[in-house]
């Protein structure tokens, strides 16, 4: 069972696609996608990656948490369960 990572402070210009590249480097990416409004449908600002393991969820938590992704200070951590 694989781990839901939170991305905060995402850059508007980004796409599932680089997400998906961004934490691609530190193991399988299940799933990688943005949140958007339903009304304009542009990004909230953050997103969801599925890892496939939690040691990669973990590695890349602790790897790009508080760094400068294309401008913007990413906030990465555990998702919370619903």
């Amino acid at each position: 069972m694989g781990k839901k990572v939170y991305v905060g402070n995402i850059s508007p210009g980004a796409d599932q696609a680089s997400l998906k590249a961004l934490f691609s480097v530190f193991g399988t990416v299940e799933k990688a996608y943005i949140v958007t409004d339903r009304q304009t449908g542009q990004s909230k600002g953050f997103g969801f990656v599925e890892m496939s393991s939690d040691a990669e969820a973990k590695a890349a938590i602790e790897a790009l948490n508080g760094k400068d992704c294309g401008g913007f200070t990413v906030k990465v951590n555990e998702a919370k369960s619903r």
